[in-house]
């Protein structure tokens, strides 16, 4: 019995101590979730005037940059997905890995070829794992990334977009990722970012969208403009600097959805210590009383076969 009360105590002893770990994870996520959310909020807005001016310059110039043009043929496409660089973020991982695995299927059934992009390591171990190949992976950023990161990003990308596929280029570029909507809500969400829809505000009746998921009033961009030199120039320069600061809205979404699940799992982990806690406390003192009950025997059956004696 004694050995028994010993490993209960030293089992609530490691309890404990992996407690004040899970517990001091979800201080720190908490404290860093609200700059990221910050962050992913200035970022909005950022790439809500982005696109006003994408939509302003649209309606005056004929869209035909190579970005935003149609392959003829689908051969090949690239698939970004953005996740963490960590663990212990619950489920935050595994449902942006799974999503992308159903994008990739779905692909791969109408006879698309696909390349495989990843930001996070959770996602490049994933599918090395998986024996999946991955043409690029870019790590060490998760949880702050900046526009330097993005720029890295979306130049690979837009390079092999504007590659001919018999050249080794994509045809187009899905970006899975995770939106965040709250500290309790974040969704994992598919954008097709490549080729790019240019939407001229004046042709929505209610709302158009920005990047993955901006909603902007039509009607609200002035009709007259001086370009310069021309409107098509100017549209030239700014698609480009609206793909990278999409990837980067969505990098920063991600990085809040992950601080965020990753306080959550951590208060769970913690409310389920505490409970563990308090059941190995209970049956280390039912094992403590037994022992007592028993010495207590040993002593009585003791003196009494000496009485007898």
């Amino acid at each position: 019995m004694a050995a028994t009360l010993r490993e209960l105590r030293e089992r609530r002893n490691s309890v404990a101590a992996t407690m004040k770990i899970t517990k001091a994870m979800e201080l720190i996520a908490a404290s860093r979730v609200n700059r990221a959310e910050a962050k992913a909020q200035s970022a909005r807005e950022y790439t809500l005037e982005l696109h006003r001016a994408v939509s302003a310059v649209s309606s005056f110039a004929q869209v035909d940059h190579p970005l935003t043009r149609e392959h003829r043929e689908r051969k090949r496409s690239a698939v970004l997905v953005i996740s963490s660089d960590r663990g212990l973020a619950g489920a935050y991982p595994g449902n942006v890995t799974r999503a992308a695995e159903g994008l990739i299927n779905l692909l791969q059934s109408k006879g698309i070829e696909i390349d495989l992009y990843t930001v996070g390591k959770k996602a490049m171990e994933y599918f090395a794992f998986r024996n999946v190949p991955v043409v690029h992976s870019w790590f060490g950023f998760g949880e702050a990334p900046h526009y330097e990161h993005a720029r890295e990003v979306g130049q690979v990308l837009m390079e092999r977009f504007l590659t001919h596929q018999d050249a080794g280029g994509v045809s187009e570029l899905h970006v899975v990722y995770t939106q965040f909507n709250s500290l309790v809500s974040q969704r994992v969400r598919i954008v097709r970012l490549l080729p790019l829809l240019v939407v001229d505000s004046d042709e929505n009746d209610g709302e158009e969208e920005i990047g993955p998921d901006v909603a902007v009033p039509a009607g609200g961009i002035a009709p007259d403009y001086a370009f310069e030199p021309d409107a098509e120039t100017v549209l030239n320069a700014l698609l480009p600097m609206y793909i990278i600061d999409s990837i980067k809205f969505m990098l920063r979404q991600s990085a809040a959805s992950e601080l965020a699940s990753r306080q959550q799992a951590m208060h769970s982990a913690t409310d389920n210590a505490q409970e563990l806690i308090r059941e190995l406390t209970r049956q280390a003192n039912q094992a403590r009383q037994a022992e007592i009950t028993q010495e207590i025997n040993e002593i009585v059956g003791g003196a009494g076969a000496l009485s007898a004696s």
